[in-house]
This record gives C-alpha cells, structure tokens and sequence, in this order.
C-alpha cells in the first residue's frame, strides 16, 4: 500500500516517466474527469477520442456531458496548455503513458466480447514503444491483464503493464478521484510501483494489489451494489402485492438500527456498469452465479411489475402514460440503459401513448414536464431529477424511489 498526502493543486511535481499522459476514450465518462485531474496536477494530457463532436466541445471548453466541478477546471488546464483534445492518435506513440478507457462489453448473450478487446489492444501495441506504461482503467474480463502481458512479452515490447480500474460515482468523478482509495496492480512489480506513482499524484491513497484481484473487485463492488439493489426491489415489489408500503418498512427497520443501514431503496438500477460487470462475473464462474443472475431477473423485471400495477387499475389501451425523467440516475443526462426506456418500451404496446421528459436529456420526442403532467392519465418517476421533489399533481404517480414529496395535491 502506497499514499500519498494530498497537496495544492499544480503543486505537485510529476514523476519521471509521468509527466506525459495520453487517454484513449479520453472524452467520455471515464476518461475525461481522469484526464482533467492529472493536467490539474501538473501532467501534459492529449484526451483522444473517436467522436468529433466530443472533441470539439472539449477543445472549446465545454463539458459534453454533466460533471460536476469539472467546468471550471476545464478552462484552467486548457489555458495552461496542459490538456487537449484530439481525434489524433499520434500521441499514442510519444507519450509517457497510455490510459484505456475501454472495456469489455458484452455480446447478445450476455457473455463478454473478448474479441472486440483483443482487436483493440492488438492495434494499439502497434503503435507503443519501449519504456512506455499503458494502464487499463475500465473494467476488464478477469484474467486479461495478465493475458494482455503475455501478448506484450511476445511482442518483444519493454512495456509496463497496469490495471487500476475505475471506481467512482458518474457525476463526481473529480471530488471522488482526490478522496476515494486508487486500486492498482500491475503484471511486474516495477509496472505496479509506477502505477502507484501515477495514481498517488492524484493525491489519493494507493492500494496495491495482484491484477486477478483487482479484476475481480471491480466486478465484486458492481455485482454486491447490483444485488443490494435487488433485495430491495424484490422487497419492494413484495409489499405492494400484499398492499403495504416498502419505504414505510425500510424507514422503520433502518430508524436508530446499524445493522441495516445499508438496506437500498427501492428503485430502477441502470448504466453501463452494474448489470454489465455482474453478468462478466457469471461469465468468469461458467454461469454459476445464481445471486447475480437472480438479482438481474429482478431488476430488469421491475418496469414489467409497474406495468401490471398500472393495468390493475385502469384500462392500458385507453391510457397515456408519462415518463417523468429518462436518465439512468437522478441529476445526470446520461440514458445507457436507462430502465426508463425499457418502460416506455413496454408501455409502448401496451398502452395508448406514452408521453416522455427529462430536463438533462436532449430529445426533440420529449415533451415539457408541465405538458406530459397535464396530458397523461397516469404518472410513472423514471429517474430522480431534483427537479421533480416537489412535482405536485392531482394524477395517480408511481413512485418506486419514494422520493417526491408526499404532498402532491
């Protein structure tokens, strides 16, 4: 274990070897917070990515998507001159550093597309050089780090090779990236002591570990967070069956009682991590994850339950239902499977007209919150904005999070 105490920012002066950094997929979620906080302390970072317009936004100084803290630090590091934005991949080759922001998605049957990184990594090798340190951040399929080692050694590359995944909340990633321990490992004991000093420059602390094991936590914090999540959903979906209410429970078993504060509440479970990362988890364990997979089947389950509870008490065909937020989580504008589309989806067939809305998402489909409120017959909350807590509204609304305030007349 390495840490490292925290500094003033730009105060921090970058490690041999460091001082360089290029981030492929350096303007998404993942990569762009990183890249913006090691030019904040002190790097010289190209953020390359294939999608132009993200590029450009980020070369004019805008946040292509929502996070928080970051626009300000943005204009610095670009006024610096100690970030850009390319489409370029030039910088692959010159850089101290290489960080991949890419991981590995999963195919039609939900096992992991292992090829679609093995093309990736084959072609990025091309382009490295000796002395050079490249640093998977995204979750990866256990094992392929090591595998990816050996691809290297076979290459005759000097090259040091570091997974350090990425563990913080969207939307926070520059707060959490100074706070929040850094896991890193590496296939050598020299790649993993760089590592270590790339990551402790953040100011955080450093936590070492074997790359099988850091693979695997990764997957084991996103599949612990996605099962929580389903007690609470099967909890939830149990009460309302039996006409009693969940949040009332949880408020009671958690008031004064540390043993179950961390009980969830009930709500969707979205993005492109939690399902993806637990159904990698049941891959590696040849399919004998019956937690996991159970916890899938409830929460990708529940906009069918609030389906049927709707169609309990009115008819669906005659009926216009409205989406309120479409965003995976609250307060952000990001929709990667978001369950609020699997909703609409569904309610799609089955009912007359579903009205959409969210005050993040760009969607010229979306409507107004005040015109799906005043058009839909019933009211469903898709997603946590805090512009909806004091929606108030004579029309039945189905609020699994229970998060809007309960006066709503």
């Amino acid at each position: 274990m390495l840490t490292r105490p925290a500094a003033a920012e730009g105060d921090v002066p970058t490690p041999p070897g460091l001082s360089s950094i290029t981030v492929l997929g350096g303007c998404g979620h993942v990569g762009l917070p990183l890249g913006i906080a090691f030019a904040e302390r002190g790097h010289h970072v190209t953020l390359v990515d294939t999608s132009t317009e993200r590029v450009a936004s980020v070369q004019a100084g805008r946040l292509p998507f929502i996070e928080r803290g970051a626009d300000a630090i943005l204009v610095e590091v670009l006024a610096a001159g100690r970030l850009s934005a390319t489409s370029d991949t030039a910088s692959i080759g010159e850089s101290d550093v290489v960080v991949v922001c890419l991981g590995t998605p999963l195919d039609d049957h939900l096992d992991p597309e292992v090829f679609a990184f093995d093309r990736a990594m084959d072609g990025l090798l091309d382009r490295m050089r000796d002395g050079q340190m490249l640093v998977l951040r995204s979750t990866v399929f256990p094992g392929l780090t090591e595998r990816l080692g050996r691809w290297i050694e076979r290459r005759g590359l000097r090259i040091d090779l570091a997974y350090c995944p990425e563990r913080i909340a969207q939307g926070f990633s520059l707060v959490e990236l100074r706070k929040l321990p850094q896991l890193v490992s590496g296939t050598t004991p020299a790649a993993a002591s760089r590592a270590s000093l790339l990551f402790a420059s953040l100011g955080a602390k450093v936590i070492r570990l074997a790359p099988l094991e850091a693979e695997l936590g990764k997957l084991f914090a996103n599949a612990y967070r996605y099962a929580n999540f389903a007690i609470a959903n099967q909890f939830y979906t149990m009460a309302e069956r039996f006409g009693v209410s969940y949040p009332t429970i949880h408020a009671a078993l958690t008031d004064d009682y540390p043993r179950l504060a961390g009980l969830a509440h009930a709500g969707f479970v979205g993005g492109p991590c939690l399902l993806k990362d637990t159904m990698q988890l049941a891959a590696f364990n040849q399919s004998n994850f019956i937690l996991g997979q159970a916890a899938m089947m409830v929460n990708e389950g529940l906009p069918s339950f609030i389906v049927e509870r709707i169609r309990a008490t009115r008819d669906l065909r005659t009926s216009v239902v409205g989406i309120v937020g479409m965003a995976f989580k609250g307060n952000s504008d990001d929709f990667r499977d978001s369950p609020a589309y699997k909703l609409q989806k569904i309610l799609t067939i089955s009912c007359e007209q579903v009205l959409c809305t969210d005050p993040y998402i760009r969607d010229p489909a979306f409507l107004p919150l005040e015109e799906v409120v005043a058009r839909s017959d019933v009211l469903v909350l898709g997603a946590c904005h805090d512009e909806y807590r004091a929606l108030r509204t004579h029309k039945p609304l189905i609020d699994v999070f229970n998060f809007i305030e309960e006066d709503r007349a």
